[in-house]
């Protein structure tokens, strides 16, 4: 267990090593290189209350993060602590855009994925497929992690961006399926609403029960601030309703 332990704590340090190279690499090109501060907070309706900080950098079309979640208390040994490393870059196609990343975490955990946007700015395509090494996770994404994605994205009229995609488990026999819907807004040059709604059925498991529930998400940004607030019933397709609130810091 010691060796299983040290050789993930080496994986990692490793891939921060090897982020950071790329980060100072980079410095001298003209893309600035900024920051995204976001603690939150997570409050279930059956389960201890949990917390996460990550802190995301970006270079141009490169992105790097870091973060932590803990959920529990360390004094009655029920707490569940994992720190959590990633990459991703956006590399221009005739076609659109391609997005991979990979993301490693405490634990063991090793999990990538491949997005694609095809066509115009103005109407698209959205692609995506996700791989884990199903090791113990706590999923932030609040989807399936080994999935596909399918969807669209159009510029309305008025400038707002309005998306439909569908994420499903294509690996673990569970049906697991959540349906996004997400507007996003300007309102000026300093403030943006997010609005994304989803609906979920699947199992938790391959042989559970079939789980339903809904999630709405609302956000709003203020030049460098902004907040989040959203209510997930049967999160991560769990017994559990959640509230999450994010606030953060771009700089």
């Amino acid at each position: 267990m010691r060796s299983k332990t040290y050789f993930t704590k080496l994986s990692i340090t490793m891939v921060c090593l090897a982020l950071t190279n790329s980060v100072l690499a980079m410095a001298d090109e003209e893309n600035k290189l900024t920051f995204k501060l976001t603690p939150s907070v997570y409050n279930n309706s059956n389960q201890a209350s949990a917390s996460d900080v990550n802190l995301r950098g970006n270079l141009g079309s490169h992105v790097a993060w870091i973060g932590q979640y803990r959920q529990g208390d360390s004094a009655d040994n029920s707490e569940f602590k994992q720190t959590r490393v990633g990459y991703e870059y956006s590399i221009p196609m005739p076609f659109g855009q391609l997005t991979p990343s990979v993301q490693a975490a405490s634990r063991g955990f090793w999990g990538g994925s491949l997005n694609a946007q095809i066509g115009s700015q103005d109407f698209y395509g959205i692609l995506g497929f996700g791989r884990t090494n199903l090791n113990p996770y706590y999923n932030l994404n609040f989807d399936p992690n080994d999935a596909i994605t399918l969807g669209l994205g159009m510029r309305l009229p008025d400038k707002a961006l309005l998306s439909f995609y569908v994420v499903r488990d294509d690996r673990l026999s569970t049906g697991q399926t959540v349906t996004h819907v997400v507007w996003r807004k300007n309102i000026n040059e300093h403030q943006r609403v997010t609005v994304d709604t989803a609906y979920k059925h699947g199992r938790e498991d391959a042989d559970g029960d079939v789980i339903k529930g809904r999630m709405v998400s609302l956000g709003f940004d203020h030049k460098e601030y902004f907040v989040k607030i959203a209510r997930d019933q049967k999160v991560n397709f769990s017994n559990t309703d959640q509230t999450r609130l994010s606030v953060g810091l771009r700089f």
